[in-house]
């Protein structure tokens, strides 16, 4: 489905199931996005953090995209992420997502080397001049260490090198500001970029980012409760604040899954992608909760404790 307007509503970043060698698992994979669809999503976005990128092949990135795109069969749009170091190697794997009917891209800063913000703009310029696809922002500093200020997301967006940002910064003041500099909650169609789109990458506070002009979140649990996140958008959309915030609430309890792994034991990006799996094989998603080596795999404990908030948020049966 190509992005013809802003993109707008609940866009997960989708798993990429395992098997037991660590391949990837395209039945699990092409189930998992049938969850997603039915789940009322109105997008998808592959090969992002959620999707341990990272540790994926050359081969299984085209694996994982070309199983997402051929399942969503244009019901949805698909972004691909295109994510690596520098912007020769993007502009390989961007190919690739033109190849394979991806409908936008998604690329951070370069990074392990230091970028300055005229090196980051020239990065995302030659993409878009390169791959005519959409290109969207992935605002990561955690992972990429360069913050994306939010005078250079104007430029760009103004310009038409940007159709959007996906903001995983944890800065909400600056994602507010962005907002603010973008016309507001009100303002954003007669802006200074009308067509731009900004995603919030946070599970816990879509709520207050709708109330404050975001267009949409891309959150890791949606793999786990699409439906619920989608309630969550339609009451934001239709004014239902108290019932947007009921449902932010009962998401984020169950986000507490993230933290099923001991700390004294695993990282936090094992522990919260080994519960989204474990959480999704105990629905019948995924046939392996199996994360990429050399991440921790979850603990039987750890897996109960999944189990406990899946049934406490009501989508498991005790």
């Amino acid at each position: 489905m190509p992005l013809t307007a802003p993109l707008r509503g609940v866009v997960p970043p989708v798993c990429t199931p395992l098997d037991a060698d660590g391949e990837v698992d395209t039945a699990s994979l092409a189930r998992l996005v049938g969850h997603l669809l039915d789940g009322g999503v109105h997008g998808l976005f592959a090969l992002g953090s959620t999707s341990e990128v990272a540790y994926l092949t050359d081969e299984q990135r085209v694996t994982a995209l070309e199983t997402v795109v051929e399942t969503v069969a244009g019901r949805v749009p698909v972004l691909a992420g295109v994510i690596d170091t520098t912007t020769a190697r993007v502009l390989d794997h961007a190919r690739d997502a033109a190849r394979l009917g991806a409908d936008a891209l998604v690329a951070t800063a370069p990074f392990y080397t230091r970028t300055h913000p005229r090196e980051t703009a020239a990065h995302f310029r030659r993409i878009r001049d390169r791959v005519d696809l959409p290109l969207f922002a992935y605002d990561l500093p955690v992972s990429v260490h360069t913050k994306l200020s939010g005078a250079l997301v104007q430029e760009l967006a103004a310009d038409g090198t940007l159709a959007g940002l996906k903001d995983s910064s944890g800065d909400e003041g600056g994602l507010r500001r962005l907002l603010v500099a973008l016309g507001g909650r009100t303002g954003r169609g007669t802006g200074p970029a009308p067509g731009f789109c900004v995603l919030t990458g946070s599970e816990l506070t879509v709520d207050a980012a709708l109330l404050a002009g975001a267009d949409g979140v891309v959150p890791g649990l949606g793999n786990v409760d699409p439906a619920g996140y989608v309630r969550l958008y339609d009451a934001a959309r239709a004014g239902d604040w108290d019932r947007a915030a009921r449902e932010q609430e009962r998401l984020a309890g169950l986000f507490a899954m993230v933290d099923a792994g001991p700390e004294a034991q695993m990282g936090r990006s094992s522990s919260a992608l080994g519960a989204f799996k474990a959480a999704l094989r105990l629905l019948g998603v995924i046939e392996h909760g199996a994360t990429a080596f050399p991440q921790i795999p979850l603990d039987d404990s750890a897996v109960a404790e999944v189990g406990e908030r899946l049934a406490a948020a009501g989508l498991l049966s005790g």
